[in-house]
């Protein structure tokens, strides 16, 4: 088959070993990101399409200019793939939505956040590299007080590195993931006001859905401390529109620590977000680690060597088959 992997912005995949999963087949690797027009005439031969997680939305209109095409490859949750219209231009779609495997990575990242946001270390590194030496004082973990929301696989897993550090746990999120958090012997805030109150930090681990868009509101951030820290890896839609930048301008919380925009690859260094000084950015790098990379892909090349096979696997529209 004809296969175009999107969105490969560091040419990591072509040097992992789940690359050898796509030997015999004709593989065309994209490493930079195009939308529209040209993403279309890039991709006229593709017979498969392997997606970069959330990087390129696949709709209507892309598919009606893709003659050639026959499947779609990608894993996780789908929010950025038109199912319906893949179904009725008869392109299948594959995504395998692991339930057993936590992202380490994702949660390594997010614990790398918070005691970057706690020791300043973008400040203080960058004084030391200006010839100024110390800038300011930190604070230490140990004894603060983690609000994590939301009880799954990552949320446990920072849950375990901040018993390692000597921090306090508190949970909120669904009543079902309270009812798990408890259930497991954590300790459930006692209401929605109290977890945002008593958090030195806030770290959020959701799944974007139509029920959790916008979850977190201008009133919670705003029962936030004012040197207490939000920290986002999961997506920038769990927080209302415009809520974040107005919460840091009114001093509530103190810092944020983004992995996530509302537009991405964001760009613009101007960004009032992405500029603020009390804003610790990086670049949607949750999941870019070689082994997540190796993991994710492997299942994503799979599925095109089980469709090209005649034996496909994981198919989120099996009538097409």
């Amino acid at each position: 088959m004809r296969v175009h992997i999107l969105d490969d912005w560091s040419d990591t995949l072509r040097g992992l070993p789940c690359f050898s999963r796509l030997a015999g087949h004709d593989v065309t690797v994209w490493t930079d990101h195009v939308e529209g027009a040209a993403l279309a005439e890039r991709l006229q031969a593709a017979e498969a399409v392997c997606l970069f997680r959330e990087r390129t939305r696949i709709t209507a209109d892309l598919l009606a200019a893709l003659p050639h095409l026959r499947l779609i490859s990608g894993r996780g949750a789908w929010p950025h793939v038109d199912v319906a219209a893949c179904t009725a231009r008869g392109v299948a779609f594959a995504s395998r939505k692991p339930a057993e495997v936590p992202n380490h990575a994702a949660a390594e990242l997010t614990f790398a956040l918070i005691l970057a946001a706690l020791r300043d270390l973008p400040g203080q590194m960058a004084s030391a590299k200006a010839g100024h030496w110390q800038a300011g004082v930190g604070r230490t973990l140990r004894g603060k007080t983690i609000g994590i929301y939301g009880h799954g696989r990552i949320g446990r897993l920072i849950a375990g590195y901040a018993a390692a550090f000597g921090a306090r746990v508190i949970w909120w999120g669904s009543e079902a993931g309270r009812l798990r958090a408890a259930g497991e012997g954590g300790e459930v805030a006692a209401s929605r006001a109290a977890f945002f109150t008593e958090a030195d930090i806030v770290t959020l681990h959701l799944r974007l859905t139509p029920a959790t868009q916008g979850i977190v509101t201008a009133e919670d951030l705003a029962l936030m401390r004012p040197r207490s820290v939000l920290v986002n890896t999961s997506r920038a839609g769990l927080i209302a529109p415009g809520a974040l930048l107005a919460a840091l301008e009114a001093g509530r919380p103190g810092l944020a620590a983004l992995d996530v925009f509302d537009k991405e690859p964001l760009t613009d260094a101007a960004d009032p977000l992405l500029s603020h000084p009390r804003v610790i950015a990086t670049p949607h790098i949750g999941f870019v680690t070689e082994e997540e990379f190796d993991l994710q892909f492997a299942d994503v090349f799979d599925q095109v060597a089980a469709f090209a096979a005649g034996t496909p696997i994981h198919l989120v529209n099996p009538e097409v088959a």
